[in-house]
């Protein structure tokens, strides 16, 4: 059964935008490839990880988000769980509520179990999905706008349950080409009027109703496979990215943001990037 917790408010997100506060992450302690499920993964996979470097990097990041305001909150890790670092893909928070995920791939179910204990010891509000599979890479929250990829781990059934919880939001569905897994790898909000996007991702349709509503920033081809679109806000236009998106940065700075390089660039190796490795349980506009 679904439930909501009956606590005090700890948790509250509106935007991807405001002041971030509290997030969590999970260091990449057994990270590895063992079922390639994304097209980096393919990639990389004779490379593999090398998890010394990443727990480096992922160390580097916490400090960063630190030294900038953020209190960070690490869940426990499990050996059995290969992808755990990617924690916004197990939640999201939308208002003062933490959605707790239900996962697409079989190698990353029973992470959300993690999640939901550490959400009970805190004393948070969640709410556990169960209709259909979604992960929070697909969920971007722009005050009451919610834009909701549509791919393999995402499903119609899954957002039109968000629809029925969320009845006072404009809920849009946004398909992409699926080999780019989330839709935070091919578009994400920064502002409420400006938002960066990796454009042959969308049909027409799709790109008509993102630009009638943001302007829009062209991450290329070669740093979407950076996951250029896949930076942090912290808020005040202040965002983390990876210094080798030299264009992306570039672009965010000449459009007044503050661009903080953080190199984790052996974490990206499985497909995901600061969005992908952070879950915001608290912002403040």
């Amino acid at each position: 059964m679904s439930k909501m917790t009956k606590q005090t408010l700890k948790a509250s997100c509106n935007t991807e935008y405001d002041t971030l506060r509290k997030v969590v992450l999970c260091k990449p302690s057994y990270m590895k490839i063992r079922e390639v499920i994304n097209e980096t993964q393919k990639h990389f996979i004779h490379d593999n990880i090398n998890i010394e470097l990443a727990n480096l990097q992922h160390e580097n990041l916490r400090k960063a988000l630190e030294k900038h305001g953020v209190e960070v909150s690490l869940l426990p890790v499990q050996q059995k769980f290969p992808e755990q670092v990617f924690t916004r893909d197990i939640g999201f928070t939308i208002n003062e509520t933490v959605f707790i995920s239900e996962m697409g791939q079989h190698i990353r179910q029973g992470e959300e179990q993690i999640l939901k204990e550490w959400l009970k010891e805190n004393e948070m509000n969640y709410y556990d999905l169960k209709e259909g599979s979604i992960e929070g890479g697909d969920v971007i929250l722009d005050q009451k706008t919610l834009w909701i990829g549509v791919s393999d781990r995402t499903s119609k059934e899954a957002i039109e349950q968000m629809q029925k919880l969320l009845p006072n939001f404009q809920i849009t569905a946004v398909p992409f080409e699926e080999k780019y897994l989330h839709l935070d790898c091919v578009f994400n909000v920064l502002s409420a009027n400006e938002a960066l996007i990796f454009s042959p991702a969308f049909q027409e349709k799709e790109l008509e109703v993102l630009s009638s509503r943001y302007h829009l920033i062209e991450v290329t081809r070669e740093e979407q496979f950076t996951l250029g679109t896949n930076i942090l806000s912290l808020g005040n236009k202040t965002v983390v990215s990876l210094p080798i998106n030299k264009k992306v940065n570039k672009q965010l700075r000449e459009n007044g943001y503050h661009v903080i390089e953080v190199d984790i660039s052996e974490i990206i190796k499985s497909g995901g990037s600061f969005r992908c490795i952070t879950l915001p349980i608290f912002r403040q506009n």
